[in-house]
């Protein structure tokens, strides 16, 4: 069950009149495409007609992007093949059909060194068009991944050659840009190495966070797209519907805290209501989001049946912490130990010290911790969804924990962007704003009309900013709900010598200011990574201009 949205709507024009196969390796990749990024060939060459774009933006394929390629000294490629595809896939004792990249769950790691040329063919083998988006990564532009603004998307039974310099280490991941596909299993970690990495450690272990319904009880996320997309009839002053309550005639009754489902529907063709209803979280400034997902995993695998990391008592261990769901945030905990926080979002910043971490959805984190004799949960509370993903870390003997362990440091000492510091050798200099973008987010559940400045995303709307300039957006947050909002292609400050970070958590009733330096040119996406709350509108441009 799909419901067509404006950017479902635009991928399937691109789809009809894009090419099927576009070289990525240089800018010929991008010929046939009008200033938008939009499709204008077909795979035999034949142009077809387009939207004009607005005028007097650098183009995805422009000499300037080609430029700042050249700037990152691109090294030697590391090679890699991606196959997206449908399939099983196991999530340890219940398997469900689903997408991903080959039969993983996540797909495979991908890691190369700062320096080198990533280069990657992706070989859509799924039954819709799809793109890869990278996650965290300053590349050019053209390989940004973006359907309708950056590149054309990929037809079903066709391939794409992506190939950009990896000009930063940190932990990073991909995805689609497509539609809620990211919802599916379609995301993979991405460890840029450093040559000259200044942390000693012993081992490391990549920790992905996922909140899941896809193939449970017939549900998929177009589904729940839909769902959401129909918005609310009757709300109460929180925006909730209070015609889908539970106990309500002909609707099943929804777990309160974000469960699954519980009571004797049907599921139908596209399963149970999904709609998460009545769940609350301090933290997150109340509503912690709109899906009541049935699972939540770590590096794919439910708690029943967990992962086990294993390593030796004293070791140092390097846990990189991705948060790849779609509308969960999660609060992490290593039971009986500290947490030294070293980078988020890539970046380093001073070590700080906490038990617990939060992370929205698109944010990493990686800390160090020194590790201690016996089993230990590593527990991924689902904030506010009254519901938890588990592994394991074993250094010696013992029973493991069980599914449902809560260690006592998830109530502990919690840190949050706001209260870290970017390292030194990452810290913007001092700077007035040349221009200020102001970002108000806006919409709700209630008329599932969530966009920026009262506007649903249009490609052809686009906010300019100039190359050289250092650049404020100000995000204020009009809606009762929190966003974690994502900046493409650079890297941002928080205020007060704050983290270098691409993805950022906005409470509601609050204004985030964030600058970054205008060093990398072309169209940009920002938006909210809720899934949801992108698709049904909350996404826009910033194009630099030519």
């Amino acid at each position: 069950m799909r419901t067509p949205t404006r950017r479902s709507v635009l991928g399937a024009a691109l789809a009809a009149a894009g090419t099927g196969l576009l070289a990525a390796c240089s800018s010929d990749s991008m010929k046939g495409m009008d200033h938008s990024g939009m499709a204008g060939m077909n795979h035999g060459g034949a142009s077809s007609p387009a939207a004009a774009p607005p005028a007097g933006f650098v183009t995805p394929d422009g000499p300037e992007v080609a430029a700042a390629e050249a700037r990152r000294n691109p090294g030697p490629e590391r090679k890699v093949a991606l196959t997206a595809t449908e399939t099983t896939l196991d999530l340890g004792g219940r398997t469900v059909r689903s997408w991903a990249y080959g039969d993983r769950l996540p797909g495979q790691e991908i890691r190369a060194k700062a320096g080198e040329t990533l280069a990657v063919s992706l070989a859509n083998h799924l039954p819709q068009p799809t793109s890869l988006h990278w996650h965290g990564l300053a590349l050019r532009n053209d390989m940004d991944g973006v359907p309708g603004l950056t590149q054309a998307a990929v037809k079903a039974g066709a391939a794409f050659d992506y190939r950009f310099a990896l000009a930063h280490p940190g932990t990073y991941w991909l995805h689609p840009h497509s539609g809620v596909q990211q919802d599916r299993g379609l995301y993979a970690p991405l460890v840029v190495e450093d040559p000259q990495e200044p942390l000693r450690y012993d081992k490391e272990w990549v920790v992905v966070l996922d909140d899941w319904v896809d193939g449970v009880d017939g549900s998929t996320p177009d589904a729940v797209l839909a769902e959401l997309a129909r918005g609310m009839a009757g709300t109460d002053h929180s925006g909730h519907d209070m015609s889908n309550m539970p106990g309500m005639p002909g609707m099943p009754e929804m777990d309160m805290g974000g469960g699954s489902p519980s009571g004797p529907s049907s599921p139908g063709p596209s399963g149970p209501s999904r709609m998460l209803m009545g769940a609350t979280s301090p933290l997150l400034g109340g509503d912690p989001g709109d899906v009541a997902y049935p699972f939540h995993l770590v590096n794919g695998r439910l708690a029943t049946a967990p992962e086990t990391f294993t390593a030796k008592p004293g070791d140092r261990v390097r846990i990189r912490l991705v948060n790849a769901g779609g509308d969960t945030a999660y609060r992490v905990a290593l039971g009986g130990h500290e947490l030294t926080v070293t980078h988020t979002d890539g970046f380093p910043v001073e070590q700080a010290a906490t038990q617990a971490l939060l992370l929205g959805m698109g944010e990493r984190y990686d800390v160090l911790v020194t590790v201690k004799d016996g089993v230990f949960p590593l527990t991924a509370l689902a904030e506010g969804k009254n519901a938890s993903a588990l592994a394991v870390l074993r250094t010696g003997g013992g029973a493991a924990p069980d599914a449902s362990a809560r260690p006592a440091e998830l109530d502990g000492k919690l840190l949050t962007a706001a209260q870290l510091k970017a390292d030194a050798s990452v810290r913007l200099p001092a700077r007035a704003p040349d221009r200020t973008v102001g970002l108000e987010l806006t919409g709700g559940m209630a008329k599932a009309d969530w966009g920026f400045n009262g506007r649903t995303y249009d490609p052809a709307q686009r906010y300019p900013v100039a190359a050289g300039e250092r650049v404020r957006l100000e995000f204020r947050n009009s809606t009762s709900m929190w966003h974690p909002v994502h900046l493409h292609g650079h890297t941002f400050a928080l205020g007060g010598d704050g983290p270098r970070k691409d993805t950022a958590v906005v409470l509601p009733g609050t204004t985030l200011a964030v600058d970054f330096d205008a060093d990398n040119p072309g169209l940009w996406m920002v938006h909210c990574h809720n899934v949801y709350h992108a698709e049904t509108g909350m996404m826009t441009v910033l194009g630099y201009q030519a």
